[in-house]
């Protein structure tokens, strides 16, 4: 049995009865990435020495004067960090070239959390290059593989942090969702995946994509873990501009296994044309187990579901756009040698840092922010983004939770789609949505098609992740699915 198989109050337990030394845990970790990431590649830096000296320091606390209730759940525990993030110190990349030799000199506000919390950083994980692409085959170094079919994509972008946790590398990891980013790889590992409300989460030290839509969040193993991540890294951040000022309720306390009453909508765009029957089956079931429970489902409509990828390429093109615009090869990371002028450094620079998906949104967000295209275009895409949200605040008006697929199919091949990028876009159709109105949602698995995993998506309203939390801990309690494990 893996170490990371024990749930949190296991560890913990064992911690504080010293059966078990901090640095066990960061042991068994480094022997399962020597294990099995050759095959996996979810890694791209580890920080070995550091997380052995951080280890000791901790095992010397121990020893002196046990764990008590100072110290958290997350104590010890080894985690890797999506290679967006930045870390102190550490090489921090986006996947790119362009950052191959990027060290930065502070911490992001989640890293800071994780380190008050003495959780140990492991490493960083590999990524579609700058969060762009949906299998991380757009990585710049080389793609993760899924670890139930190394054959398969593990999604995208988050796909290394999916891919580690799914393994058994580290007990859990940190993602980013900008559209999906962190739900869509959850359902394609068979892990929990939590994208937390827009401004829960600091942004401070995220690698930004499209500010209006990034949001970090965790990958687990299960709910109960991802509501005690959640705990230590959701707040207010005066360095975040767009951090929500809000009071941070107890999540944990919020999984009660009780769901009777709970009223559930069911889009029907979510469970038409498009997809897999067997992912639909895999739903139906699941709803029909919280029914058993003592929740209510009806069939809805959030009309402007079809219009929710269009909206998304426009918007978070645009903003990639002007966030990627600081990448000139003059402040910070990889320089073009011998240009000819200031411009031909920065032309230079661009085309051998950036990959082809990077160039493609970057041109189709330039494009619709141009002088006579920007109101055809990214102004009218804002306002489709509004009707989106609306259609969200509609439903919760009368419901508690929406609930579908968290993608349309499982994995796809490596190789499949790579170079069909409408089809890759549309691998997000049931994701987009939920991060357009900003609102939190998880990737829980809940089936299995072909020996690949299926997520069932959970959506709730705005701050209202304990409701999201206790309907997927309610299922998850009464399923198996959670316990699953790919054989490596």
């Amino acid at each position: 049995m893996s170490l990371f198989d024990l749930n949190l109050q296991e560890i913990h337990n064992r911690l504080a009865g010293k059966d078990l030394s901090v640095s066990d845990l960061v042991d068994h970790s480094y022997r399962r990435i020597g294990d099995v990431d050759a095959k996996i590649r979810a890694f791209l830096t580890l920080d070995e020495e550091a997380a052995r000296r951080d280890a000791r320091v901790m095992d010397e606390q121990l020893a002196g004067a046990g764990v008590g209730s100072e110290r958290g759940l997350l104590f010890g525990l080894p985690v890797g960090v999506k290679d967006n993030i930045v870390t102190e110190g550490l090489t921090t990349t986006c996947a790119s070239q362009f950052l191959k030799n990027y060290n930065p000199i502070y911490d992001a506000t989640v890293v800071q959390k994780l380190r008050s919390a003495q959780s140990v950083i492991i490493g960083k994980l590999n990524m579609d290059e700058f969060a762009m692409g949906g299998s991380n085959e757009n990585s710049s170094f080389f793609p993760t593989r899924n670890p139930w079919n190394a054959d398969f994509v593990p999604g995208g972008s988050s796909g290394g942090s999916a891919a580690a946790v799914a393994a058994g590398e580290v007990y859990f990891a940190l993602g980013s969702d900008t559209g999906g980013s962190i739900r869509q790889p959850a359902s394609y590992c068979g892990v929990v995946g939590l994208k937390p409300t827009y401004g829960l989460v600091s942004r401070f030290g995220l690698v930004a994509f499209a500010s209006s839509l990034d949001q970090i969040g965790p990958l687990t193993k299960n709910v109960e873990d991802a509501a005690y991540v959640l705990q230590s890294i959701a707040g207010h951040d005066p360095m975040d501009s767009t951090s929500a000022n809000v009071d941070i309720p107890d999540y944990i306390g919020a999984l009660t296994g009780d769901v009777k009453g709970l009223r559930i909508a069911v889009p029907r765009e979510y469970l038409g044309a498009g997809v897999d029957p067997k992912v639909k089956e895999a739903v139906l079931a699941a709803l029909q187990v919280l029914e058993g429970l003592g929740a209510v489902w009806e069939e809805v409509s959030l009309p402007h579901t079809e219009y929710a990828v269009a909206t998304y390429y426009l918007l978070a093109s645009s903003e990639a756009s002007s966030n990627l615009a600081r990448f000139d090869g003059v402040r910070y990371g990889v320089r073009a040698s011998e240009p000819a002028n200031l411009l031909d450094l920065y032309h230079q620079s661009r085309s051998q840092g950036f990959g082809a998906e990077v160039k493609r949104r970057i041109m189709l967000g330039t494009y619709a922010l141009s002088s006579g295209y920007y109101d055809a275009y990214y102004k009218k895409a804002q306002q489709v983004r509004t009707l989106i949200k609306q259609d969200f605040d509609r439903v919760f008006e009368q419901y508690d939770v929406v609930i579908g697929p968290t993608a349309p199919t499982p994995a796809f091949r490596i190789g499949e789609q790579v170079d069909d990028p409408l089809t890759m876009y549309l691998n997000d159709i049931l994701t987009i949505p939920v991060s357009l109105a900003g609102i939190p949602a998880i990737s829980i698995p809940c089936g299995q098609v072909d020996g690949l995993p299926v997520g069932l998506q959970i959506i709730g309203k705005a701050m209202d992740e304990s409701t999201v939390l206790r309907t997927a801990h309610a299922f998850e309690r009464n399923t198996g699915y959670h316990k699953l494990r790919p054989e490596l």
